[in-house]
């Protein structure tokens, strides 16, 4: 049986330097995947450095699933094609949320993670107590692509009663 444990609100910022998969460039969107849940954001026409800032929510429950990321360029006459995907492990991140860290100073960071071949991270990538909350900025490669990167930032949403905060 599953657990709720919160919401994470994943703001998917922008695409830097995305495959062309049409003439004048690319019409790209976001399709975000966790367990059985699927949330896509706005196509951005013609544009392979999109900027979104677009807020997705979704429901973690234990156990843990990684959150798939999938960018499709969107056709209008034949299938969207693919233009690469990536993955986040939210583990330690929800281990982070899981510690009691009020009475921090603001821009305290909690732990830093670091590229390597078992994720898709790009850069280091900090999770920080930030204004009474839990914040880490995220830059994903993109895997099964020729180039493209995706800026994200996950936020914890508690639920009253969920994890016993």
């Amino acid at each position: 049986m599953e657990h709720m444990l919160g919401l994470l609100r994943v703001r998917v910022v922008r695409g830097v330097n995305l495959a062309y998969r049409d003439a004048r460039g690319s019409d790209p969107y976001v399709v975000m995947r966790m367990g059985g849940q699927k949330l896509k954001t706005s196509v951005k026409k013609h544009n392979v450095n999109p900027v979104w800032n677009e807020d997705l929510t979704l429901s973690v429950t234990e156990p843990l699933r990684p959150i798939k990321l999938q960018v499709y360029d969107k056709d209008t006459f034949s299938r969207d094609d693919k233009m690469g995907d990536a993955e986040i492990d939210i583990q330690p991140f929800v281990e982070a949320v899981k510690m009691n860290f009020s009475g921090l100073p603001n821009g305290t960071i909690i732990k830093t993670l670091t590229p390597n071949r078992q994720n898709c991270l790009a850069d280091e990538s900090a999770i920080v107590w930030k204004d009474d909350m839990i914040v880490q900025d995220v830059v994903l490669r993109l895997r099964n692509v020729e180039s493209g990167e995706l800026e994200l930032q996950l936020n914890w949403i508690n639920i009253p009663g969920a994890l016993g905060l």
